[in-house]
């Protein structure tokens, strides 16, 4: 296995369009929808870079800043921006467009953490990421942050241990 992948070796473009049984009762498209077509995309970024199996071991916080309107086509982006031994960050974007009225707006971005697995389920160790683009470093720099942020919230790392934090939270050492 390669030690190293770029960035763009993981990009992932997923166009969807927006039919009636995608919509709530504002005949929007559903948040659920829109969630499941966000971790397919990046599930298929996270198994590029790896080669492998990839489950999903959590979602950061996802925000509607516009509705999606039925008939929007729906554009999905998302490549590997930090890989961590067996785990990876995955950054998605999502562009709704009014086709007809020419009109592009960017709705939601989020990051996704997928665990790469054997047959059998097990984490295995995959490449590390190489960014390239100015926005692909910004990225990958602050990933580590971005990763240990999660762990202290998901009970798994204590705020203590969490170098990359401290300046955030103001901690002291003792």
């Amino acid at each position: 296995m390669s030690k190293s992948k770029k960035c763009n070796e993981s990009f992932v473009t997923m166009t969807e369009l927006v039919l009636p049984n995608d919509t709530n009762g504002l005949t929007n498209l559903m948040g659920g929808r829109l969630m499941h077509w966000m971790d397919i995309a990046a599930a298929i970024a996270g198994q590029r870079h790896s080669n492998r199996i990839v489950v999903t071991a959590s979602v950061d916080n996802i925000s509607f800043s516009h509705p999606i309107e039925i008939g929007n086509a729906v554009t999905l982006t998302a490549f590997v921006t930090r890989a961590f031994s067996t785990s990876m960050e995955v950054y998605i974007e999502v562009i709704a467009e009014n086709i007809p009225a020419n009109k592009k707006v960017k709705t939601n971005s989020a990051f996704f953490t997928f665990v790469a697995v054997d047959q059998s389920g097990r984490p295995i160790t995959i490449p590390e990421v190489v960014p390239e683009t100015d926005f692909e470093k910004e990225l990958y720099d602050g990933a580590l942050r971005r990763r240990q942020l999660r762990l202290v919230l998901g009970k798994r790392m204590k705020p203590s241990e969490a170098n990359e934090l401290k300046s955030i939270f103001d901690m002291e050492e003792n």
